[in-house]
């Protein structure tokens, strides 16, 4: 679907005096191109025959140099001259029987090579008298060398593409190859009588009769060409045809052969040689082919040309065969293709002939004849040469889905006395794939295209999706809203044909037009011809379904425009400013042919019949229009203008970092954007004041109302948002948005884009079509349709499109929930609104918005018409969160009477809804039997599952039968309700039910003020009880006025200050139960209380004083001993008391310096062993390998690279679900310190906090006890020393510890960085910064501990 467009055009005319010194005028003609591609400069050689020296003829040779852009204003500069002998003169043989005369002065000129060797930067020359002439390039003053002569001249050569062998063939009929120094590698003969080394070989099987022919036939298995037939066009020029595969491994001859034993007329054969110039394999013969030749770069076909019927002029055929043509179609013409095994490929028809004309000529029997055929350096463009009577002129043929397309014709230049213009040198650059090099006799046309879409840019709802083809004449018109016709069909196919108009001699056929473009605001197209000339049809293009002509296109206007014959137009489009439909403006921009002039616009504006042109100038050359409002123009340097055609006025508005072919306009927050891809792939968008490059792999773009567009050399389709990009700009450090993005097929191009149909035309490489819809564009059509309220588009384009219901809320809740009356009128058959409600009940949304939405739906549609949408109501009832099934079923009560048939299908679709279980109970819990029923029977459930129940429940009273539906149905609280109400003989069942189901609460509610409730009390009391839940279960017995068993409650629960209240209450002895409280209340270390229990309760101040001893509580038992008047406990317990807790201190401490002296040795071990072998140290075991099922037997030291290495494992991915017990087992695996690893130093960080922390409570208890060991004996006052300075000794030898212990470590003794270093991109240097990662120090993980403020530190008397 892709035409070429011309980018850019380059004319450089020689002057009769910048040729040599003759004084002959037209004696000198430019003969041979070729490109350095070092200097970027087209070297010419012109020549000039003498006649005073029939014998040679002067060469000239010529630069062209060009700075980065086409240069138009440098004038060529000799290089150098000089002379060679003629053909005539140095070649006797070319008078030869198979010799031909040339048709015209220049047709055989004497250089047939000229091409420039890069290693040397060496320019050789290939003449046809056979002298090979070089002329180094680098040298100050370039000068001619002849180094080596052909005997018997040369008839062709040609370099091979790595630019190391030349292949002559030369007079004398023979085949040389040389390398780039000249030395001959192989020389054989010219006209070999073998097929070649790739000779079919026949294995003795099948016949060609029994064989498959396709389209022809069984005659084709009779058909054979006899020898006598093939023979040579009549436009055989009768040379030599050389051309060389884009590998350089093998090469093809062309060859005129003359009559011999076995063929009795002149005909051409082709032949495929290799490297090494031995013969591969040789073409079948073919009647009338001709003399043109090429094989494509990329392999796979070779090019050449054959004529079929009879030759004009020829009264009979020869009784020898016929005219020696292709059996045919008299005039037809073929480019046909042949493969490298020599057998032929396909063919397509030149579109040359005109039957009508009946032209005979001389020279041209057929009034044409094809010059040669070349490829494009990518193999895309073929380039076909004609000679025709009215002038030459040159085709680009293009291929796609086996269609060769005629997308361009480049007519050669009139003479400067008006004779036909002729090529001298057609020739396609080597790198740059669509720039073409063309000679005239005095002029160097150089011609770049570029591959350009003509889509129609035309916005809903108004956008028809229309593309134009180009082919010839031929318009291929379709319009992708509609149809998508797959190429190389289309829709309407609009054959063109020059306006009748006043103009220059043109040629006999109508040429190809250059450029093509639609209109925006109308369904108008134009065309335009390379001359000036301009159509414009009205397309009327249906855009809706119907009968009738897709497209049925009427000319609007016709005419030329200002320049016609002086200036070449290349591009055309319509203004798309809003304006009148009526009024219409075109923008046309071409380039004067002559001199080095600027581009100029023409602006056509049409109303009615009348049209007006205004021309304006612009400041360069080979800029590009932009369809957009107004008149946009893009110079070579990415400046964008506007042009203003009132006041001629260039007024710069935008600036691109570099020129991009392909720009188009869009409008966004009310600003202009100009977004632009290069031929360097690069996506550009600017406003005019800021500019962003979105990708730099793009290789197609278009845009949509609200989207940007493009695909990537990745495969992916990107959609950017119009409004984003805008804001994106406004701000200069703002990150690209996040783009909707989507995978296309690899080489995907895209074609147009129809927002209306939200579809995107993607065309493949191979030439089909695609067409897509991306998520969005359908999106934003439907949130348009939401927001205009056209619900029922919307709700169309989601089922089509597969797009969650959803949308219908999420995009805007509010105004949907008041637009549901007008949706549902719009969206009225019940099988769309059941599958609306069944994805709101499916979705995201919340459920409070969903219950809201269906109860709302529910009661506009029970409105409008409850037995029309009865199964869209019990739908809504279904979908809320939580369902109502009860509601929906009351819907069919209600119906059940007046519309049995209705109701028993509603039955049926609220089945298929909902499980029928759950409905079964659901209408059981409705207690009506009728309704069971028939859930049941549509249910298809067993009778003798639910009969039998059912019976039962009807026998029985209402209220215990409701009993038994609930119980049943597992409404344990409802059923006991129910129990309730059966009658009083039923309590005892209920408590029974109450304890069975645990319903305390609700039975405390139901029962509540009535005589039963005590009873209920009790039993909740003892459940309590029996849960061990003793506090709350004292309370409950209370209530119950169980006191007996609230005693028990309050002394399990150890509340003895309540139970105590209550025992005073019940006045029962509080000795016994004073002991048994206390002996509890010591086991729980609970002291002070005891002590209290035992003073108050049971007046013991012995046992009393020796529960607040054990608890150190020393202060309290002395003052309990004063209080009482028992001074001799104090010797007798207190004394020995605070003995035995200094030396439980003592032992403490001892225990506490054994294990940190050894923790702390073992620790320094380890960080001696995490330096020395640090691989042992963090490699023994990796807690990631726990997850490893399959190890390997044998035993092996870890490495640095298998510490990061996870193993596979072909047991299943459950195995390494871990159940929590298995969780906990491992992280005390993990955490017990494996012996002479990281873990264990963690391990022992963590034993060494933990062991400040019990030194804390040490300390909290020893500065309790010291005031007391100062104030008794001497004895004691001793032990308060030494329990002191055992205290200070233990803090500073802690405190030294946990400071060595958490001390930073140097980076050298860590692992730091060594010397050698290596680079930061290397993987060494990213495992050296994973292993700093996981080599991390455990004292790092663990927070220091801190020791408590020495509170017990006291200043003794005696100094201490």
């Amino acid at each position: 679907m892709r035409s070429l467009s011309l980018r850019e055009l380059s004319n450089v005319s020689l002057t009769e005096a910048e040729f040599s010194s003759t004084n002959e005028p037209g004696s000198s003609s430019l003969t041979a191109v070729a490109v350095d591609l070092d200097q970027n400069a087209l070297l010419l050689t012109t020549e000039s025959k003498h006649n005073t020296h029939d014998g040679e003829a002067r060469i000239e040779v010529w630069t062209l140099r060009k700075e980065g852009e086409l240069e138009h204003s440098v004038t060529p500069s000799l290089v150098t001259s000089f002379q060679t002998p003629t053909l005539a003169s140095g070649n006797p043989w070319s008078a030869g029987p198979l010799k031909k005369p040339p048709y015209g002065s220049w047709c055989d000129p004497e250089v047939l090579s000229l091409h420039v060797l890069p290693d040397s930067h060496t320019l050789v020359a290939v003449t046809r008298a056979g002298d090979i002439t070089t002329i180094p390039l680098d040298d100050d003053q370039p000068s001619a060398e002849v180094v080596g002569s052909v005997e018997g001249g040369i008839m062709g050569a040609a370099w091979s593409p790595d630019d190391t062998l030349l292949v002559l063939v030369t007079g004398e009929d023979k085949l040389l190859v040389m390398t780039s120094t000249f030395d001959v590698l192989s020389e054989g003969p010219l006209h070999p009588s073998d097929f070649g080394e790739d000779a079919p070989i026949n294995v003795g099987w099948g016949a060609k009769h029994t064989q498959f022919h396709g389209s022809l036939g069984k005659a084709a298995a009779t058909s054979s060409i006899p020898a006598a037939a093939v023979g040579a066009s009549p436009d055989d020029d009768g040379h030599v045809r050389i051309s060389w595969r884009g590998d350089g491994a093998y090469f093809t001859v062309s060859v005129l052969e003359g009559a011999n034993e076995m063929e009795t007329r002149p005909h051409r054969k082709v032949r495929v040689y290799s490297r090494e110039a031995a013969l591969q394999s040789t073409a079948e013969p073919v009647p009338g082919l001709e003399h043109a030749l090429s094989w494509r770069p990329s392999g796979n076909l070779i090019v050449s040309t054959q004529r079929f019927g009879s030759i004009p002029g020829e009264s009979s055929p020869k009784a020898d065969g016929g005219s020696g043509l292709g059996p045919g179609r008299d005039g037809r013409h073929d480019i046909v293709f042949f493969e490298r095994n020599g057998l032929r490929h396909g063919e397509l028809t030149l579109r040359e002939w005109n039957p009508e004309s009946n032209a005979i000529g001389k020279q041209r029997k057929w009034g044409y004849r094809v010059r040669e055929v070349g490829w494009s350096s990518d193999s895309n463009v073929l380039s076909v040469w004609i000679e025709r009577d009215d002038g030459d002129v040159v085709q680009l043929w293009t291929t796609g889905n086996y269609h060769w397309y005629l997308k361009q014709e480049i007519t050669a230049p009139s003479g400067p006395d008006g004779s036909p213009g002729r090529f001298t040198t057609v020739k396609w650059h080597p790198e740059d794939p669509l720039r073409i090099i063309l000679t005239t006799h005095s002029q160097v046309i150089q011609r770049a295209y570029a591959w350009d879409t003509l889509a129609s840019p035309s916005k809903p709802p108004m956008d028809s999706g229309s593309v134009a083809v180009i082919d010839g004449t031929n318009l291929l018109l379709t319009p992708f809203r509609t149809q998508n016709v797959p190429p190389p069909m289309s829709s309407h196919t609009l054959s063109l044909k020059l306006p009748d108009v006043s103009l220059p001699p043109m040629p006999r056929r109508s040429p190809t037009p250059i450029h093509a473009a639609f209109a925006s605001r109308s369904d108008l197209f134009a065309a335009l011809w390379e001359p000036g000339i301009v159509e414009i049809f009205d397309l009327k293009t249906r855009l809706g379904p119907g009968r009738g002509k897709v497209i049925d296109p009427a000319t609007l206007w016709s005419g030329v425009l200002e320049g016609t014959g002086s200036r070449s137009y290349r591009q055309v489009v319509f203004d798309q400013s809003d304006g009148s439909q009526e009024a219409i403006r075109l923008i046309i921009l071409g380039t004067d042919t002559s001199g080095d002039a600027n581009d100029v616009v023409c602006v056509l504006d049409i109303l009615g019949d009348e049209s007006k042109q205004t021309v304006v100038p612009l400041p360069a050359r080979n800029g590009r229009l932009i369809a957009g409002q107004g008149v946009l123009w893009q110079s070579p340097d990415a400046q964008v203008f506007q042009v203003d055609p009132e006041t001629k006025d260039v007024t710069e508005v935008a600036q691109f970092p570099e020129f991009c072919f392909w720009i188009a306009q869009a409008s966004a927050n009310e600003s202009q954007l100009y977004i632009g891809l290069s031929h360097s792939n690069k996506l550009h968008v600017t406003n005019g004041h800021a500019e962003r490059t979105l990708a730099a792999n793009v290789n197609s773009f278009t845009t949509t109302p609200g989207y940007l567009i493009y695909t990537t050399t990745a495969h992916v389709a990107h959609f950017a948002p119009l409004v984003e990009l805008a804001k994106v700009l406004l701000a200069a450090d703002a990150p690209l948005p996040e783009l909707g993005t989507r995978r296309v097929e690899r080489g995907s191009r895209i074609v147009t884009a129809v927002p209306s149909n939200m579809s995107l035309v993607l065309q493949m490489p191979r030439g089909n079509l695609e067409t897509i819809n991306p998520r969005p564009l359908v999106m934003e059509i439907v949130k348009q349709d939401i927001d205009s309220g056209n619900y029922g588009k919307a709700f169309t384009a989601c089922r089509k499109h597969r797009v969650d219901l959803n949308v219908f809320v999420e995009h805007n809740r509010d105004a949907f929930i008041e637009g549901i009356p007008s949706f549902l009128e719009q969206v009225s058959d019940v099988d769309y609104i059941n599958l609306f409600l069944t994805s709101l009940g499916q979705g995201p949304l919340p459920d409070d918005i969903v219950s809201q939405i269906c109860d709302k739906i529910r009661v506009e549609l029970e409105q409008k018409d409850l037995k029309k949408y009865i199964n869209s109501i019990l739908t809504a009832h279904v979908v809320k969160r939580p369902p109502d099934h009860e509601a929906g079923l009351a819907v069919l009560l209600r119906l059940k009477e007046t519309e049995p048939d209705l109701v028993e299908d509603a039955v049926k679709y609220i089945i298929f809804l909902v499980d029928a279980d759950k409905l079964f109970d659901t209408a059981l819990g409705m207690y009506d039997f009728s309704l069971v029923l028939m859930v049941a029977q549509h249910a298809q459930k067993d009778p003798r599952e639910y009969l039998p129940f059912l019976r039962e429940l009807r026998a029985l009273d209402q209220y215990y039968q409701h009993f038994r539906i609930d119980d049943h149905l597992k409404r344990y609280e409802k059923a006991l309700t129910d129990l309730s109400l059966a009658g009083p003989e039923r309590f005892d069942e209920a408590l029974a039910y109450v304890e069975k189901h645990h319903l305390y609460d609700h039975a405390l509610s139901i029962w509540r003020g009535t005589d039963k409730y005590e009873a209920v009390l009790n039993l909740y009391g003892e459940w309590l009880f029996e849960r061990r839940e003793f506090r709350e279960a004292a309370f409950v017995f209370r209530q119950a006025n169980k006191p007996e068993r609230a005693l028990i409650a309050h002394e399990k629960a150890l509340d003895w200050q309540e139970l105590f209240e209550l025992v005073g209450q019940q006045n029962l002895p509080t000795s016994d139960i004073a002991y048994r409280v206390a002996e509890e209340l010591t086991s729980k270390k609970r002291f002070a209380e005891a002590a209290t229990v035992l003073l108050d309760y049971a007046d013991n101040v012995r046992q009393a004083v020796i529960a607040l001893v054990e608890g150190n509580h020393f202060s309290e038992a002395r003052r309990i001993i004063t209080l009482k008047h028992h001074p001799e406990l104090l010797e007798e317990i207190v004394h020995p008391g605070t003995l035995e807790c200094r030396a439980r201190i003592a032992e403490e401490i001892g225990e506490m310096r054994e294990q940190l002296r050894k923790q702390l040795n073992r620790i320094r071990e380890l960080r001696v062993r995490k330096i020395e072998e640090p691989d042992a140290f963090y490699g023994v075991e990796d807690t990631d390998l726990h997850n490893v099922d399959v190890m390997t037997d044998i035993s092996m030291a870890p490495t640095m690279f298998t510490r990061y290495t996870v193993a596979p494992s072909a047991v299943s991915k459950t195995s390494s679900k871990r159940s929590s017990r298995s969780k906990r087992k491992l992280e005390r695996k993990v955490g017990s310190g494996r012996k002479g690893t990281v873990d264990e130093e963690e391990y022992l960080l963590k034993s060494v906090s933990k062991l400040v922390a019990r030194f804390n409570t040490v300390q909290a208890d020893s500065s309790a006890l010291l005031p007391h060991l100062l104030q008794f004996t001497e004895e004691h006052r001793a032990e308060a020393a030494s329990l002191q300075e055992e205290l200070r000794d233990f803090a500073e030898e802690l405190r030294g510890t946990v400071e060595e212990i958490w001390k930073k470590a140097p980076e050298s003794e860590e692992g730091g960085a060594e010397s050698g270093a290596p680079s930061a991109d290397s993987w060494a240097a990213r495992m050296e910064a994973h292993e700093k990662r996981k080599n991390v120090n455990p004292a790092d993980n663990i927070v220091k501990p801190e020791l408590a403020k020495q509170e017990w530190k006291l200043k003794l008397p005696d100094g201490n």
